[in-house]
């Protein structure tokens, strides 16, 4: 309810801002505008179980970094290269992030890997296209976790 409530006002204190009125009419279109946003919102994005810390997310940059050019030269070596070969296919990697803005952050950090891009994400897991399902795609992808897993903050009760 806490989230709701705090992306309820955030939608609410928006609209204030954008449409620069607080006549009686123009505040309840606002308010029912923000209810339908925060609910759509809670749908797309559900809260989840806790926050990045900024700075522990920073002091991972430079392997993030790192990881997007090494992707970068090994899919531009699979491109350029007629003899190596590719083994394409998709693997579902069953993370232990729950679904919501942390497990969506964990996909676009994985999706610089080298030769993966997620493709879906269920409640099986998120599943992964792969250049070459023969690596192990699904190692690499639980160290990444294990480190982006000390970015998060556990959600309190007063979240």
């Amino acid at each position: 309810m806490g989230a709701a409530t705090a992306r309820f006002l955030e939608l609410a204190v928006l609209w204030i801002a954008l449409i620069r009125s607080v006549q009686p009419a123009d505040l309840a279109v606002g308010a029912l505008a923000a209810v339908m946003a925060t609910w759509v919102s809670l749908r797309l994005l559900p809260p989840d179980a806790g926050r990045v810390k900024l700075a522990a997310l920073a002091a991972h940059l430079p392997w993030f970094l790192w990881q997007s050019m090494r992707a970068g030269i090994d899919v531009a070596r699979r491109a350029l290269s007629p003899s190596m070969p590719l083994r394409t296919g998709i693997i579902t990697y069953r993370t232990g992030l729950p679904r919501g803005q942390a497990r969506n952050v964990f996909a676009t950090i994985t999706s610089l890997m080298p030769g993966t891009v997620p493709v879906e994400d269920s409640e099986a897991g998120i599943s992964y296209h792969c250049l070459d399902i023969e690596q192990a795609v699904a190692e690499q992808l639980a160290a990444e976790e294990q480190e982006y897993v000390k970015a998060l903050q556990p959600r309190t009760a007063h979240d």
